[in-house]
C-alpha cells in the first residue's frame, strides 16, 4: 500500500512541473579558506554539501567568518558542579559572483552536552557538540547559498526561480 502511495505521489508532483532546485544545478562554490580548527571543519563540510572542492577561479566565492565556541552552563547541582553546558557558534558569510554581493547573512547554532567531572569523558562530549553544530551550520549556509546561486543564476536568463 505504502509503494502505491508513493508512486502515486511521485506521478502528481512530476506532472506538475516541479523541478527540485538542486537537480542538475553546478554549485561552483570557492569556499574561501576559515581560520581555526574549527573552520577547517566547517569548511570540509560546507565542500561535501556543494559537492566538492572548487578551485579559486569558480563561478561564486563564499567567505566565512566563524567565531570561537561560546558555553554557558545549563543546569547545576545542589552542590554547585555544572551536570549540562550549552556550546553555541556564530558564523557571518558572503557570496559573491565576480565581486559582486549577492548574499550575506549570520547564522547561528548551539548544541547542548553532558558535562561530568571525568575530563576525557567531558571533552569528548564537547567536541561532539561542537562537531555536531559545526555541521547544522555547514547546512544552513549551503543551503542558503545553493538557493541564493540558483535565484542568482535565474534571474539573469529571466526564468522562473521558483
Amino acid at each position: 500500500m505504502k509503494k502505491i502511495l508513493l508512486l502515486v505521489v511521485l506521478v502528481a508532483v512530476s506532472a506538475c512541473g516541479f523541478k527540485p532546485m538542486f537537480s542538475g544545478q553546478d554549485t561552483d562554490i570557492y569556499v574561501e579558506p576559515i581560520s581555526g580548527i574549527n573552520g577547517i571543519e566547517l569548511r570540509n563540510a560546507l565542500w561535501a554539501k556543494f559537492g566538492g572542492q572548487h578551485g579559486a577561479d569558480a563561478t561564486y566565492k563564499l567567505t566565512v567568518e566563524l567565531s570561537e565556541p561560546n558555553t554557558q552552563y545549563k543546569a547545576l547541582e545542589q552542590t554547585g558542579d555544572a551536570t549540562w553546558q550549552e556550546v553555541s557558534l556564530t558564523a557571518t558569510y558572503t557570496l559573491t559572483h565576480n565581486g559582486e554581493q549577492i548574499a550575506t547573512g549570520t547564522e547561528h547554532a548551539a548544541e547542548s552536552y553532558t558535562f561530568v567531572r571525568y575530563l576525557v569523558a567531558s571533552n569528548a562530549s564537547y567536541n561532539n557538540a561542537v562537531k555536531n553544530t559545526i555541521n547544522v551550520l555547514a547546512e544552513k549556509i549551503g543551503t542558503r547559498t545553493i538557493a541564493e546561486t540558483y535565484k542568482y543564476s535565474h534571474a539573469d536568463t529571466g526564468t522562473d526561480a521558483k
